[in-house]
């Protein structure tokens, strides 16, 4: 019971309350006109930032160069509707297709997307190698993958361990734990109890996590959902090169600058960690260019702006502007 208790711990996350009280007001109390009207003056903030950089982003979530029309499976904006399930998803779209006629139209495509759609498609989720183009990536379930954290314990003050829990329902997980789950340098394990029982154990909150410098942070189905809260700390995220990236632009991470970087095979995991724990300057470093890479998701009138480039753009190469 009290395993289960701590995925009640509302430290370090996000106010689950609070953001689908503002999705509802912004989606049955204000109306969409209001925020068409709005579209113009938002746009406009382009001058109060670096327009270079707003543009890269926008240009690397939007790989559409010419004009692609979109299929008669599209869906009007006039017609999204939210369901009864992925709200989180509905949500984090209406955010920002509310401000566009209601006339347009969008292939969305909402889940953990591993694969590239035939058609200019809104996801959250993409592949990073081979030709991504029809894969347009969109700040989806936020409340879940946009998690950030204030850790006030130094890396120096942990323990020299790597700690990891999560759902071991992919082989590659498994393989993981296989080779790992005894080691006396690891605490880790799986928190699903539909196999693999001989590798389930208790669940441990954020803050216990921090506890170690070194923290798992490996894909299961597309991405690892806990590198964003991670990189923030001063713990090192470790885990091999990734293969699908998000709104986190986790394509554009460097290896052994802002992650330790592990073999596929994991067969290096333990000689990386004591490298680490005999180079201590470097690691320091490598956190710190964590944490500057964190910081530019953390002004939210920039992800705004980024966010609705990225749709007029989808927009205007569907031939739609």
């Amino acid at each position: 019971m009290f395993k289960d208790f701590k995925r009640l711990s509302f430290k370090h996350k996000n106010n689950k309350f609070l953001y689908y009280l503002r999705a509802y007001v912004g989606l049955y109390v204000v109306p969409a006109i209001i925020y068409q009207r709005k579209l113009r003056d938002k746009l406009s903030q382009m001058n109060a930032f670096d327009a270079a950089y707003v543009q890269q982003r926008v240009d690397y979530y939007n790989r559409l160069k010419d004009t692609r029309i979109l299929s008669s499976g599209a869906q009007s904006i006039r017609d999204f509707k939210l369901g009864k399930k992925q709200k989180t998803y509905f949500f984090d779209t209406w955010e920002y297709i509310r401000y566009f006629n209601p006339n347009l139209k969008g292939l969305f495509l909402f889940g953990d997307i591993t694969h590239v759609p035939n058609e200019p498609s809104i996801v959250k989720s993409r592949p990073i190698d081979g030709d991504i183009t029809n894969a347009v990536v969109l700040k989806l379930d936020k409340i879940r993958h946009f998690l950030f954290v204030h850790d006030t314990k130094l890396f120096q003050d942990k323990k020299n361990m790597l700690v990891g829990r999560s759902k071991a329902q992919q082989p590659h997980r498994v393989r993981f734990l296989e080779m790992y789950f005894n080691h006396p340098l690891c605490n880790i394990g799986q928190v699903n109890t539909n196999a693999n029982l001989q590798f389930l154990s208790n669940r441990m909150t954020i803050s216990e996590h921090l506890n170690y410098k070194y923290i798992l942070c490996q894909e299961g189905f597309d991405v690892a959902s806990n590198l964003k809260w991670v990189m923030s700390s001063n713990s090192l995220a470790i885990m091999p090169k990734p293969k699908y990236e998000t709104w986190f632009m986790e394509g554009t991470l460097i290896p052994d600058f802002h992650y330790v970087l592990i073999k596929d095979d994991f067969s290096d995991l333990i000689e990386r960690m004591i490298y680490y724990n005999e180079h201590t300057a470097e690691a320091l470093k490598i956190i710190e260019n964590a944490h500057q890479y964190i910081r530019q998701f953390k002004n939210k009138k920039q992800e705004d702006l980024i966010s609705l480039l990225v749709l007029k753009k989808y927009f205007e190469k569907t031939g739609q502007l």
